[in-house]
């Protein structure tokens, strides 16, 4: 409880005295750690001076499954949420068997490409050359371990799975001892483990077919298909992927106009976010959220959509 206070109290130090009419919110992030507790400083800040009527503060807690807790239990009124979980919550699946949550998505503000690196010279085309190779399927307790894992399931796919930390794997593959792994993108690019390895071993990425591509669109609603454009590293060309991200969801049960509130100041925004969270320089967040979404949008952030005349795909329209 004490951490509620004191995140409350300091937030409204510094954002001056509340008026009568305030609403106040409680905003879940992730460890202060993280570079993702800094974009939720940033959101706050965008709250109070860019909406109306509210006031937010952020609050320290353990991410994702923890956030999505604390809204059903009534602490916190809107958070982060990865999507895939997102849509476990509301599905009741997965951690949350047979326990549907309420919860809807205000938006999306980065993905996390799956990337499947190789060593070019293991010779290996395609996912399905992976049968009988030695290969990690993601960070050991990742979920990129568990999401790889129950895609290749989906798609009848198998490796020799090797397990390991990054460091242990990243050697693993410089010394040829595994052929590659999965590993999280930094938005569509490769990211530095992969980079590191790429500095002394030739490196190719494996991507879907179609015919996979819409397997796991039909099969797996908690992950998104996404199309990696040409350039994510250095003479790496365009592929498709599996992907989550990492975005905001509140419940249903917050008013309309608080949630139309929230998102329009985070949409219109330019330079706050993109400064804390130097990855979203550039990122349009609305094409983001088209892309990367697992569940219905809050009516209120469905709004704003309509009213920009962006057509919504069904997995994203409000439940009526």
């Amino acid at each position: 409880m004490k951490q509620f206070v004191h995140a409350f109290l300091g937030a409204t130090l510094l954002a001056g005295p509340l008026s009568a009419q305030n609403t106040d919110l409680l905003i879940g992030s992730t460890s202060a750690s993280s570079s993702h507790y800094g974009y939720f400083v940033a959101v706050g800040q965008l709250i109070n001076e860019n909406a109306e009527g509210l006031r937010a503060s952020v609050v320290e807690t353990g991410a994702t499954l923890d956030n999505i807790r604390r809204m059903e239990r009534g602490q916190v009124d809107l958070g982060l949420v990865t999507t895939n979980v997102a849509q476990h919550a509301t599905a009741g699946t997965n951690e949350f068997e047979g326990k549907q949550q309420d919860l809807t998505l205000l938006w999306v503000y980065t993905g996390a490409p799956q990337n499947v690196v190789m060593r070019a010279d293991a010779g290996i085309a395609d996912l399905s050359g992976l049968a009988g190779v030695r290969f990690n399927p993601g960070i050991k307790g990742s979920a990129t371990e568990a999401t790889t894992e129950a895609v290749f399931d989906t798609l009848g796919l198998t490796a020799d799975y090797v397990r390991g930390s990054t460091t242990d794997v990243v050697d693993m593959i410089k010394d040829n001892r595994v052929a590659g792994y999965v590993k999280s993108g930094s938005g569509n690019k490769l990211d530095g483990s992969t980079m590191d390895i790429a500095t002394s071993t030739d490196i190719a990425i494996l991507g879907l077919t179609s015919e996979q591509a819409d397997k796991l669109r039909a099969e797996m609603p908690d992950i998104s298909v996404v199309d990696i454009p040409e350039g994510a590293a250095d003479g790496v060309p365009a592929y498709t992927t599996w992907s989550f991200g990492v975005g905001v969801a509140a419940p249903s049960t917050m008013d309309e106009e608080t949630a139309y509130q929230i998102v329009k100041a985070v949409m219109e925004d330019k330079e706050a976010q993109a400064n804390a969270m130097a990855s979203l320089k550039g990122v349009n967040l609305a094409d983001t959220t088209l892309q990367f979404g697992t569940i219905p949008l809050h009516p209120g952030a469905a709004r704003w959509f309509k009213e920009q005349g962006i057509e919504l795909p069904a997995k994203l329209k409000p439940t009526e």
